[in-house]
């Protein structure tokens, strides 16, 4: 088992001391490690025995991340139990949120598969870096976002945070000129935000169309217009009251995109900054495996 423990706001020690004793008390052998830095998540993942089966993953979406990033093996189970802000997954597969109802998931042994992409920035701080990616990636306003929480946090992020953040990003906001490109075809025109997405739940909302799978080898592209604040405004409306494609977005599968434009713009991977464009965003042919109610 692998815990946040500042995840939840603190709840994520005890949340993990929890289910470290409900699995214990139905006979399951754990090993629980609560991570300490940005990156250790991933560290302890990659090394994890031969013999280990399940991996337990406490906390948000980001410890999520780091742990598939790190798992040596796609054979090996994965059940989180969210404890993060916005928990995007976990709403997307209806998992339980309290430890005796991940301890049933555990023991039930139902899973789904789950795609994966790998992102190749040429922007990033390591030109070249590759990095995981399950739920989505963007550049734009919302990328803009998250760069600007990862400047501006102290501490626990709360939905505050993520408030202060997207007034400051919008104030700046200047519209970029952005080029998708989809399995090798350049799409029609340019777009002022793109999401690569692999989920419906967006930023803890279900604004992203619900016939999506998450095994079918594809991930979705909504390309926004988002020529104005005025625009960016009334598709954050429509991502409240409806769904998208639609109000001037368009949606293209794809197993392999390329995001481009004439000057960088910030890029965000499962909701932490990954740099900027360019970017390539690749589905890989295996699969994890996450365990479902």
């Amino acid at each position: 088992m692998i815990a946040n423990p500042v995840a939840g706001r603190g709840r994520g020690a005890r949340a993990a001391e929890v289910l470290v004793a409900g699995l214990r008390a139905e006979g399951v052998e754990v090993e629980l490690f609560a991570t300490s830095q940005r990156g250790s998540a991933r560290d302890r993942a990659a090394a994890i025995a031969r013999d280990v089966d399940t991996v337990a993953v406490v906390g948000g979406d980001g410890t999520l991340n780091e742990v598939l990033s790190g798992l040596p093996r796609r054979d090996v189970r994965v059940a989180p139990l969210p404890m993060g802000t916005a928990n995007v997954l976990g709403l997307d597969l209806g998992l339980r949120r309290d430890p005796a109802g991940c301890v049933r998931t555990i023991l039930a042994g139902r899973t789904q598969a789950l795609d994966i992409a790998r992102i190749e920035s040429a922007g990033s701080a390591d030109a070249g870096a590759r990095r995981l990616c399950f739920l989505g990636a963007s550049a734009g306003y919302d990328a803009s976002v998250v760069h600007e929480l990862e400047r501006l946090r102290r501490g626990p992020i709360t939905r505050l945070s993520w408030a202060r953040a997207a007034l400051t990003a919008l104030r700046a906001y200047e519209p970029p000129r952005i080029e998708v490109e989809a399995d090798g075809k350049l799409l029609p025109g340019v777009h002022g935000m793109v999401l690569l997405a692999n989920v419906v739940n967006y930023a803890g909302w279900p604004s992203l169309a619900g016939d999506r799978r998450l095994d079918d080898g594809l991930f979705e592209a909504y390309l926004f217009p988002a020529r104005s604040r005025a625009e960016l405004l009334r598709h954050g409306a429509r991502g409240l009251l409806a769904r998208f494609p639609g109000g001037g977005v368009v949606r293209v599968t794809g197993r392999r995109f390329r995001v481009a434009s004439a000057r960088p713009v910030p890029l965000q991977v499962d909701g932490d900054a990954a740099g900027s464009t360019p970017f390539e965003l690749t589905v890989e042919a295996e699969r994890f495996r996450i365990l479902v109610p």
